[in-house]
């Protein structure tokens, strides 16, 4: 690529609103968030901040507007392993360990080339608890246990939803570390937070929302 190009366009969304029983929720909104970019979704409660992100990722339908995802128009099939999405609910089998949560995902959407499991776990402060069924881990812990699939699965697309909730001032600095690091290997990032955000790459775009 040469030095002046920009990075490709990962993930954008084209005058894309959502509804609720006929009410706007927010939009029309319309970004493109690059290869090695991290960028903040803004607003007032209720401006729809989660809701966006559930719509790009297909898990609620968008009233207009288009997404796309590596120039094509967004699916199912499109967007299977290429964006991961962790929200309020960690998506975790409380009933399995922490280990085999990861090898559950992995199973499901795929291994990121070099990626060991027991290796995620450890860089987000869980070894020692990889055999702990998760229910018995505390809130902090199941969040760095969410964390940690991150790590090991292939998605260039992080849509994170508050996910500095529940973690003390180090797991604060371990997601904005994961963060930088993705975005170094030419991964990018929406991230939802009401907290400071701080990143080594410099201060994150900022896309604001409204209805």
């Amino acid at each position: 690529m040469p030095a002046s190009a920009e990075p490709p366009i990962l993930l954008e969304a084209r005058a894309l609103s959502f509804s609720r029983q006929d009410e706007p929720v927010f939009g029309p909104v319309d970004f493109a968030l690059r290869a090695g970019e991290i960028a903040l979704v803004e607003g007032d409660n209720g401006s729809g901040k989660t809701t966006l992100l559930r719509v790009l990722t297909g898990m609620l339908r968008a009233g207009e507007g288009e997404v796309l995802l590596d120039g094509l128009r967004f699916s199912l099939d499109t967007m299977a392993g290429a964006v991961v999405f962790l929200g309020h609910h960690l998506g975790l089998k409380f009933d399995l360990s922490a280990r085999e949560n990861l090898r559950v995902s992995a199973g499901l959407y795929g291994l990121r080339a070099d990626a060991d499991a027991d290796a995620a776990l450890a860089d987000t402060g869980l070894a020692g608890f990889e055999d702990e069924p998760v229910r018995r881990l505390s809130a902090g812990q199941k969040k760095r246990a969410a964390l940690a699939r991150l790590l090991i699965l292939p998605a260039r697309v992080w849509l994170l939803d508050e996910p500095y909730a529940n973690l003390d001032r180090d797991g604060i600095a371990l997601v904005n570390r994961l963060l930088d690091d993705h975005a170094n290997r030419g991964g990018a990032a929406l991230v939802t937070s009401h907290g400071a955000v701080s990143f080594a790459g410099g201060e994150p775009r900022r896309i604001r929302l409204h209805a």
